[in-house]
């Protein structure tokens, strides 16, 4: 009963993408031409089964990513080249600047999935800077004089992209950092962060907050991210983003979300696992957890640092007098609203 208006659809799904399957693993994807809405970020559902390899290879754009299950193995070369080699496991974040050459691989027991997005929401995960499409692109006696071999070891290379295919079990991650550094010096930062694990920000009875943006997460330069887990019947308390839009994946449970615009106008939308939502930077939202099992969604912002402005903070720290007179109500009300900026709203 309180939609209005005609506010820009910021619902889409993953579960309504179709998946590119090859051996090894499965992508599907949601970019700008699925999602009118969203310009700023793309995102990608991967799966890698266990030793399945998403090929070495580049991006125009930057990419963040956070691991949904299991456990994988990054490899990465900064611009310094650098070297980096890492695994990562559920709630853990990788962060590869544009242009930075990389590869993802799935670990035992049982492969990897993850949500990847890009900085741009246009960026396609199919349309990708292979390294075997270069190869098999390029003559035989121009990789030879490249590489200083012969012409001959290039026999064998395949004559149309892997993408995604079936590799052997990486061995020690020790074993392999020692061979991708060769002499080279390593990177002054980590490409990993442990998201799901770190301290939060904002914690109460209804739920927590965790972020990870360039101030602890020096790589990540672009991309800033929430993460909020709240229990049945808890809401994320009304707020707004300053500085950027708010890309959303939800991980668990069911939602609602209000997105409040001038107009007025005012769109109530429902979410599950597997959907993505999307606020556009400064409209009012909140989002409420609908479901009888715990909500776990995670926000993506295109900013170097995470902004939020509390709506409760605000009026609490406006004259109370002022604030009773816009809403007819007692100004000893307001004095009961909380003046933290609580996150998640308490349960009772």
């Amino acid at each position: 009963a309180t939609d209005v208006g005609g506010l820009q659809m910021d619902w889409a799904s993953f579960n309504n993408a179709p998946r590119r399957i090859q051996n090894g693993g499965w992508a599907r994807q949601v970019t700008v031409e699925d999602f009118a809405i969203s310009k700023e970020i793309s995102g990608v559902n991967m799966r890698l089964s266990a030793g399945g390899i998403r090929e070495l290879h580049w991006h125009q754009a930057a990419e963040w990513a956070i691991m949904t299950y299991g456990s994988c193995r990054i490899t990465v070369l900064d611009a310094q080249g650098r070297p980096y080699v890492g695994d990562l496991k559920a709630g853990d974040l990788w962060y590869f600047p544009a242009g930075a050459p990389h590869s993802l691989q799935g670990l035992g027991p049982d492969g990897c999935e993850f949500v990847i997005c890009f900085d741009d929401g246009h960026a396609n995960e199919f349309n990708t800077l292979l390294v075997t499409d270069w190869f098999s692109h390029t003559p035989p006696e121009v990789l030879a004089k490249n590489f200083g071999v012969s012409a001959e070891a290039f026999a064998n290379i395949p004559l149309h992209d892997r993408w995604i295919f079936q590799g052997t079990l990486p061995g020690d991650l020790a074993a392999d950092r020692a061979a991708a550094a060769r002499h080279a010096e390593a990177p002054p930062y980590s490409f990993i962060h442990s998201l799901g694990s770190s301290t939060p920000v904002k914690e109460n009875s209804g739920g927590s907050i965790r972020i990870a943006d360039s101030n602890n997460f020096k790589v990540a330069t672009t991309v800033a991210a929430a993460l909020v887990t709240m229990p049945p019947g808890a809401v994320r308390e009304m707020h707004w983003h300053p500085n950027a839009d708010e890309w959303q994946y939800y991980i668990k449970g069911k939602a609602r979300m209000t997105v409040f615009d001038t107009g007025p106008n005012a769109r109530t939308t429902d979410f599950s696992a597997g959907d993505i939502g999307y606020v556009r930077r400064n409209l009012g939202h909140y989002v409420e957890n609908t479901g009888d099992t715990e909500l776990q969604f995670v926000g993506v912002f295109r900013a170097p640092r995470y902004e939020e402005v509390s709506l409760s903070n605000w009026l609490t720290h406006t004259p109370p007098k002022l604030v009773a007179q816009h809403f007819n109500i007692d100004e000893t009300l307001v004095a009961q609203w909380p003046d933290n900026g609580p996150g998640v709203m308490p349960k009772s």
